[in-house]
């Protein structure tokens, strides 16, 4: 069993995945055009926000959004070490230098203290991530420090399309946020993709401009920084296809969640939190101290279990030596615990049961 059969997807929607794809191939316009405007629009309206940039992918858009808030050569950039690396990626690329902070065990999450702690130790820049589709409980009260000490909150929201915390959703908290649309996203394309949104209008222009070589106008570079980063006319054609259907989606993805927490019952495994509104279950991330061995028994009888994410960003081998004095306890836990099973939309009863009857029969 695959940890996401995205086959089931395209048989799902494929008359109108065919029928995008053929309205952008015959409209003569490739880049940029009225796919791309029309789900900027769309998708600026569904998190809440005035301002929505397609860029190439949610790596590209950590990074605009990084440039967009004045991260340069030194600026020191808070970050979590437990969402594979991404943000460190993009803070590293144009010269910050992240400061790790920790996270809470059931969760994965940062807190609120982690972000008061990264901005005491001298961070200029925060960005957080809503992990494996968990909205931060605690989001608008980070949002609300770090505006009264003057500090970029950029959202990490690459797994938690649609994730909400009181009727407002993620991305719209901070500064500034960062979607992915890659394939297995809640919201994903058929390549890669990637926004970012804002209901700031400057900083909606500046990555506007940074997306498309820093030009102020045609041919002219105005703004140092940029690149080619566009958000793809046919991805954007088959985003529109499936942004319609998210809520419908992120309820199904609730309903495998829900049904894994109330059939698994080996005493061994530690259950993510289930929610409402809150969790869209991009993942569904277990945790056991026999991590490594549940994972083999699973694999043993065709069940597909990966871990999110196995080495924390400061153990990386091209940072190990340079953050040899860190350790962050339950980052560094979870790393070891964490396993994630199959939870996608399409999933039927049956194979929901097998991975559930082939936990329970577990012994260690």
């Amino acid at each position: 069993m695959k940890i996401n059969d995205l086959s089931s997807k395209i048989a799902k929607y494929g008359p109108e995945i065919s029928a995008a794809a053929d309205r952008v191939i015959h409209s003569g316009w490739w880049v940029l055009g009225k796919e791309v405007s029309h789900f900027e629009r769309a998708f600026a309206e569904y998190v809440g926000c005035t301002h929505c940039v397609g860029v190439a992918n949610g790596t590209d858009a950590l990074e605009l959004s990084l440039r967009a808030v004045g991260v340069g050569t030194g600026t020191l950039v808070a970050t979590v070490a437990n969402a594979g690396m991404y943000t460190t990626t993009a803070v590293r690329a144009i010269g910050g230098v992240p400061v790790f902070m920790d996270v809470a065990l059931d969760s994965g999450n940062t807190t609120l203290n982690e972000v008061e702690r990264a901005i005491h130790a001298g961070a200029k820049v925060v960005v957080v991530t809503h992990l494996y589709g968990q909205a931060i409980p605690e989001i608008r009260a980070m949002a609300d420090y770090c505006f009264s000490q003057g500090i970029p909150l950029i959202e990490d929201c690459a797994q938690a399309h649609g994730a909400s915390i009181e009727n407002q959703r993620v991305g719209s908290f901070g500064t500034i946020a960062a979607f992915s649309f890659y394939p297995t996203k809640n919201l994903g394309a058929l390549g890669d993709g990637g926004a970012v949104v804002t209901s700031d209008t400057e900083l909606a222009s500046m990555v506007a401009k940074l997306r498309q070589y820093g030009w102020e106008a045609k041919y002219q570079v105005a703004i140092p920084g940029g690149r080619n980063s566009r958000l793809d006319e046919m991805q954007a054609a088959f985003l529109n296809v499936f942004l319609p259907h998210l809520e419908e989606e992120n309820a199904m993805r609730r309903s495998v969640a829900a049904k894994y927490t109330q059939g698994i019952t080996n005493k061994q495994i530690i259950l993510p939190a289930c929610g409402g509104a809150e969790n869209v279950f991009h993942l569904y991330v277990i945790r056991s101290p026999r991590r490594d061995s549940l994972q083999s028994y699973l694999h043993a009888h065709d069940i597909m279990a990966e871990i999110h994410y196995p080495v924390p960003d400061y153990k990386q081998p091209i940072l190990k030596q340079d953050f040899a004095h860190i350790a962050l306890e339950q980052t560094e836990r979870r790393c070891k615990e964490m396993l994630t099973l199959p939870c996608y939309p399409e999933m039927s009863d049956s194979q929901i049961e097998t991975v559930i009857q082939a936990i329970n029969l577990w012994e260690p």
